[in-house]
């Protein structure tokens, strides 16, 4: 259980006694109340081919305990009586900027103009019931927040170098207005692309003139790639990313499919890494030279994964690889080879847990058999040996209209099928959720439908945070329900929990939330049904025509506190 902070790097502190925390509230009565594709060139992403105060019944003989308003406490039910959870899935978009892809909509917009667009796709994925967005930072080598280390991004204001006037932090706001709406914001970087065809033209700033050294001139209109191979490419890759970690309050970092560059952008011919080459060999280097390049991203990913931890154990690292990671794997699989092109051993990375997530780009379609879906989908699960999640990539742009739709929806449920424990997908990209409204339909009124928690990531943090305090006052047909935490710095998310005669229903709310009012007699269609093989009633000694109203905390890995029960008259 991590804090939910931007600061905060130190999670060794002994935490108190709950009774002790309780006890500093105790005088305040409760009262009533996401690659993503490159343009230009490339469109989208290769493909195969190419690449409150009621009575609180106890959990034993003896009465509750009192609080300082003579209140019964709530009381944490026995496990076994602890009724439903909300379910999980995580639901990410891309929010694509290379290019303007997704946001901003252009270079050079007013800052509220590109506040308020940003807005609007947030809202939109809330609204959607999504749980993360996966946002571009980082396109070619710039920064769509200050940086110390590499320029304004050209797609942010017109021109690399020069920051929007007025000045404000674009990835600061955006975590601030994700968290605000209950979605995680994960940071997307590319580790190695210096400069983009798409990019405006190189700048006294661009890397390319600083680091001159890095970078390499493919011969495919005008790209810039950072050597892999040099540690100092890597060094600095490294920097980059731990600077935002350090000062920024992310969920994740995540990396697409861009290692070494697709050959096509070169013209089919191999990377210009002679120097280099020549370098690592006179100094006896004895890999080939395919190896030695498979190496150093190899070494990169192992030693960013554990630099990431020790700054902030809590922000997870998730990569995005091509689909495929080599023809012939499983048998019928046939396109594009990423581990002899891209000299990207995807494969390794996710068996040697150096991720946290994982979401191969699988942007065919379900009966595609030299890509299947299902088929490429299976085969990862082998793979993932360390039990990480599994949170496949889905191109819901590649088929239009209700076709696609369709697609999408049974590729999302193909997922939760093979993936049961933890699934999840990212959509490529948050575009065709604008744009094609039927899909946007399909999705809110089918797997989506209700909201859904991020799945924990038991191997950051397994140790839930303690419940809230919650109590309740009626007024009139209407209960209002308020809580507060010991720690509320550590909770990222409340869920509600309602138990009538029909069932549970339950209600994801943001950070900020304190209270909610409700009608037991009609919930309105924010509160989503909750399947429940288990007991009717939390308690054995349930009593006819009660309500039983709970209320957890989430902390930032996804943990889920036990719930404090609150009970009261149905009628």
């Amino acid at each position: 259980m991590f804090p939910f902070t931007a600061e905060t790097t130190n999670v060794t502190a002994k935490r108190l006694p709950q009774a002790f925390l309780w006890s500093l509230l105790a005088g305040c009565a409760t009262v009533g109340v996401g690659p993503p594709a490159d343009p230009t060139t490339d469109t989208g992403h290769p493909t195969a081919e190419q690449p409150q105060a009621t009575d609180v019944p106890p959990t034993s003989p003896e009465a509750p305990l009192a609080n300082s308003a003579g209140e019964p406490e709530p009381v944490d039910r026995p496990t076994a009586y602890d009724g439903p959870r909300a379910p999980r899935e995580f639901r990410a978009a891309w929010v694509a900027t290379v290019a303007n892809i997704n946001w901003p909509s252009e270079p050079g917009l007013p800052p509220d103009v590109q506040r308020q667009e940003a807005i609007s796709l947030l809202d939109l994925l809330q609204g959607l019931n999504f749980n993360a967005v996966i946002l571009q930072v980082r396109p070619q080598a710039d920064a769509l927040y200050p940086s110390d280390l590499e320029p304004w991004s050209y797609y942010l204001t017109g021109e690399q170098g020069q920051g929007p006037v007025p000045a404000y932090d674009p990835l600061a706001f955006w975590i601030e207005e994700a968290h605000d709406r209950g979605l995680e914001l994960h940071a997307w970087l590319n580790p190695y692309r210096a400069h983009h065809p798409a990019g405006g033209p190189l700048s006294e700033s661009s890397l390319v003139r600083t680091r001159p050294e890095l970078v390499v001139h493919l011969s495919t209109e005008d790209y810039w790639w950072m050597d892999p191979a040099l540690e100092e490419t890597q060094e600095h890759s490294r920097a980059v990313v731990l600077d935002i970690v350090r000062r920024y309050d992310v969920d994740g970092i995540h990396f697409d499919d861009y290692f070494y560059p697709y050959p096509s952008y070169n013209g089919g011919r191999d990377f210009p890494d002679h120097q280099s080459w020549a370098a690592y060999q006179a100094k006896g280097g004895s890999l080939s030279r395919d190896d030695w390049r498979r190496n150093a991203v190899d070494t990169f990913i192992r030693d960013l994964y554990q630099a990431i931890k020790e700054k902030k154990p809590w922000v997870k690292f998730g990569l995005s690889p091509f689909g495929i990671w080599r023809p012939g794997f499983p048998a019928s699989i046939e396109g594009f080879d990423q581990y002899a092109e891209l000299f990207a051993d995807a494969r390794l990375w996710l068996n040697e847990g150096w991720i946290d997530y994982w979401t191969p780009q699988l942007y065919w379609p379900i009966n595609q058999i030299p890509q299947s879906y299902p088929v490429l989908l299976g085969w990862w699960a082998e793979q993932n040996s360390r039990g990480r999640h599994l949170w496949p990539g889905i191109n819901i742009g590649r088929i239009q209209g209700s076709q696609g739709a369709d697609e999408a929806v049974n590729q999302i449920m193909v997922t939760r099928g093979m993936v049961s424990d933890g699934p999840g997908n990212v959509h490529w990209s948050i575009g065709p959720l604008i744009e094609n409204q039927t899909l946007a339909d399909g999705l809110a009124a089918g797997p989506y439908r209700g909201q859904a928690l991020v799945p924990a990531s038991p191997w950051l943090d397994s140790e839930g945070p303690a419940p809230p305090k919650v109590s309740t006052v009626r007024e009139g047909r209407e209960i209002v329900v308020t809580w507060e935490h010991p720690l509320p710095q550590e909770v990222f998310l409340w869920v509600t929990y309602v138990r009538r005669e029909e069932g549970w229903s339950y209600r994801i709310l943001p950070r900020f939330s304190r209270n909610i009012t409700l009608d037991p007699s009609a919930l309105d269609d924010r509160w989503e049904s909750l399947a429940w093989g288990g007991p009717v009633d939390l308690r054995p000694d349930a009593q006819p025509r009660t309500l039983e109203i709970a209320v957890s905390a989430v902390d930032r890995s996804g943990n889920e506190s036990r719930k404090a029960v609150v009970t009261v008259p149905s009628g």
